[in-house]
């Protein structure tokens, strides 16, 4: 808190509190902080439209980057925010990644509750052929349904 003396005639100095709040500073911080948040909220989400079917199990906790591969109800895949194919899914999956080894890797599977199950075995299929053995499925929570 500030201290204004007013000078003024005698030998007595009169001592006034400043009362008045600096908020400058303030702002300065709640500015900064809105536009870390405005630039790091839309990388926490997936974009991917997917309808999920409810689930009962209790979550889980997510590894360090979780690895999604979205199926829509059309059959097609995404490895996050990209397409992919059956075919290339094991490349794409490898890069993305990186040097962890994939047989301790566990990789999320999102697909819409009208995806054929012969669309979900083949993601499968090519998870197993390319050495992914741990997967997570993912559903939507009972509450939210």
């Amino acid at each position: 808190m500030g201290a204004k003396l007013s000078g003024g005639g005698g030998g007595r100095f009169n001592i006034e509190q400043n009362s008045e709040i600096n908020v400058t500073p303030f702002v300065d911080v709640m500015l900064v902080l809105l536009i870390i948040f405005m630039v790091a909220a839309p990388l926490a989400t997936v974009s991917v439209e997917v309808d999920l079917p409810p689930a009962v199990a209790q979550a889980s906790q997510n590894p360090p980057k979780p690895v999604y591969i979205s199926i829509q109800s059309n059959g097609a895949i995404y490895i996050g925010d990209f397409e992919t194919s059956v075919d290339t899914m094991g490349a794409d999956l490898k890069k993305n990644v990186g040097r962890r080894d994939p047989t301790k890797e566990r990789i999320y599977i999102r697909a819409d509750k009208q995806t054929r199950y012969g669309a979900f075995m083949q993601v499968m299929n090519t998870l197993q052929d390319n050495g992914f053995y741990s997967v997570a499925l993912i559903g939507a929570d009972a509450a939210a349904s």
